[in-house]
């Protein structure tokens, strides 16, 4: 019985996938590949070109700007040099940038699409192998490159079918300049980052609640999670006691918006103060996208001035990224219909038929068809069924 046991435990962990991960069925791969070339067209009609990056990294190129090393995946490379499976797409192109990219002429507008690994939780929508596409524009520090991203990012998710979302943005230099503002410690800044990130609003709240400033005080960090909604938002901002880095937060964020509406697409957009993303690593506005539904982002992205200066060339940059399982699972929320294989004809054949069956489905495949040819003969009947079964449209049999 013990022996029985074993086998039939190993039987079932080959037949099983790694945490974390899925196997895309027929329809699941159509559907994807669908989105995909979608997203490579708007992507491309937008200037932006597309570049592949490799799946592994040299370990330190990912932890220069992680600083950590949590969620990465580790391999043992050549010579024992530690890689890793690249958790994101922005630090390889980074990489690549300030390798074979840098004297190119700016601002370099970057797209990409592929599969980035991390360890984590996984959850419906978030697994530890999942797809990205996004865009890069590296070389600029505009406002109205920051509008391009965001703009980009909205015409992206409707050109998945997705309708009802809103974008999130925020700006990381308010939260920076109210804490310098009111003298807060850094071990008191990154627990309260962390929790803010996290949206974590009892957390926030707790942690205020310990730092000596007055009460005043506390309540005004207390309210930004809750500051978010259309331009009334910024007149509240406007009336509180600002610095001047949450000052230019602000103004940053007013002029983005103005942009935005040139785009006439500002109806998708909100302020939201409590969207901070990881404030080390972002150095600006920063935003996120919802759609009902869904407890989690479906696309996300900011400024990061910092991250090309720790591969040898600084250069202003802004980017997003879109989740693709999380947008297919908005495309169900919302009914937009799966993309659906084309299936037009199926050709069966009888005994000593197969060179006539051959040369038909090649004058149907050439005039774009697809056509499933038999493998081996059938009777009429045989042959009509099978086509039913695989969901062609048409049927042709040959006697």
């Amino acid at each position: 019985m013990r022996t029985e046991e074993i086998q039939m435990n190993a039987k079932n962990a080959i037949l099983e996938t790694p945490y974390g991960t899925r196997d895309l069925l027929p329809a699941d791969v159509i559907e994807m590949r669908y989105l995909d070339q979608i997203l490579s067209q708007i992507f491309s009609s937008w200037g932006y070109d597309e570049i592949a990056t490799p799946t592994i990294e040299h370990l330190e190129t990912l932890v220069s700007r992680i600083q950590e090393e949590n969620d990465l995946f580790i391999l043992s490379g050549n010579k024992n040099r530690l890689l890793a499976l690249r958790n994101e797409m922005t630090t390889p192109i980074a990489r690549l940038v300030s390798s074979r990219l840098k004297d190119l002429p700016a601002p370099l507008k970057l797209s990409y699409i592929g599969n980035v690994f991390r360890i984590e939780q996984t959850q419906e929508g978030r697994q530890c192998e999942f797809h990205q596409a996004g865009v890069e524009l590296m070389g600029c520090h505009t406002a109205a490159a920051d509008a391009e991203i965001i703009a980009l990012a909205i015409e992206a998710v409707l050109a998945c079918g997705i309708k009802e979302f809103q974008i999130h943005i925020g700006q990381v230099n308010f939260l920076k300049g109210m804490m310098t503002a009111f003298g807060i410690d850094d071990a008191h800044r990154e627990a309260l980052k962390n929790a803010m990130e996290s949206h974590d609003i009892v957390q926030t709240n707790q942690i205020i609640d310990t730092l000596s400033i007055s009460s005043a005080s506390k309540e005004l960090l207390k309210s930004i999670p809750l500051l978010n909604g259309k331009e009334d938002v910024i007149e509240h901002i406007y009336n509180l006691p600002l610095n001047q880095e949450s000052q230019h937060a602000t103004n940053n964020l007013v002029e983005i918006y103005s942009i935005l509406k040139d785009y006439h697409l500002a109806d998708y957009v909100y302020f939201d103060f409590g969207v901070i993303r990881d404030f080390h690593y972002y150095t600006g506005m920063v935003f996120e996208g919802y759609s009902p539904g869904l407890g989690f982002p479906l696309c996300g992205g900011g400024r990061y001035d910092d991250l090309l200066g720790k591969y040898g060339t600084p250069m202003p940059a802004t980017g997003f990224a879109l989740g693709m399982e999380r947008v297919v699972l908005a495309r169900k929320r919302q009914n937009v219909n799966a993309q659906m294989a084309q299936k037009d004809v199926y050709i069966g054949y009888g005994e000593g038929q197969i060179q006539p069956a051959i040369t038909r489905a090649k004058a149907l495949r050439n005039d774009g068809n697809v056509v499933e040819l038999a493998v081996a003969p059938q009777t009429k009947n045989e042959a009509a069924s099978s086509g039913k079964q695989k969901g062609y449209i048409a049927f042709e049999y040959f006697a």
